[in-house]
């Protein structure tokens, strides 16, 4: 163990190849996330806008967030998660929710298992919304599905967990 950090722990894994060799590989350990494609009434897709530091730059996202893990080191539920995580980044919930698919993030170096859900029936919170995190300055954005499509061809939406709940609610569009 390299560094044990909030959510991140950084360490050194000794790993027994096919052969019998054995090689060493550096790995992000990571309790998991969500990912939501929140779908409104004008079937446009709701995205954030936010700064990524280890970018540089804002991202045009999917709501988002990390698998909270508690001091007895219990990891939240993935649903529980990303209701928690659309109301904090968008200030809406969801009257249906459906697990549409878990994927890992960066297998080449983390463990980070993302969980992909589909939310309708979308309402604004109003007063009383969980508040974003302290470090989020977010906007929200919504898009119809051809837009997002299109941002997504012409490289404004970057990252790969918005790219695939967007191409995942596109499929049944396109005749998959």
């Amino acid at each position: 163990m390299l560094h044990r950090g909030r959510y991140l722990e950084f360490r050194i894994d000794t790993v027994a190849r096919p052969d019998g060799s054995l090689r060493r590989r550096e790995v992000a350990g990571h309790p998991g996330a969500v990912a939501i494609v929140a779908v409104d009434a004008e079937d446009r897709i709701v995205l954030v806008r936010q700064f990524r530091s280890a970018t540089g730059h804002a991202l045009l996202e999917i709501p988002a967030g990390t698998l909270e893990v508690d001091a007895d080191g219990v990891v939240e539920d993935p649903l529980g998660a990303a209701r928690r995580e659309l109301e904090e980044e968008t200030g809406l919930r969801a009257g249906s929710w459906t697990a549409l698919s878990r994927f890992y993030t960066a297998p080449g170096f983390t463990d980070e298992l993302m969980h992909l859900y589909l939310a309708t029936g979308l309402a604004a919170v109003g007063a009383g919304a969980l508040p974003p995190d302290d470090d989020e300055s977010i906007e929200v954005v919504r898009l119809a599905l051809h837009d997002a499509l299109a941002a997504v061809d012409r490289g404004e939406i970057v990252d790969a967990k918005s790219i695939v709940g967007i191409l995942w609610v596109a499929r049944p569009a396109r005749g998959a």
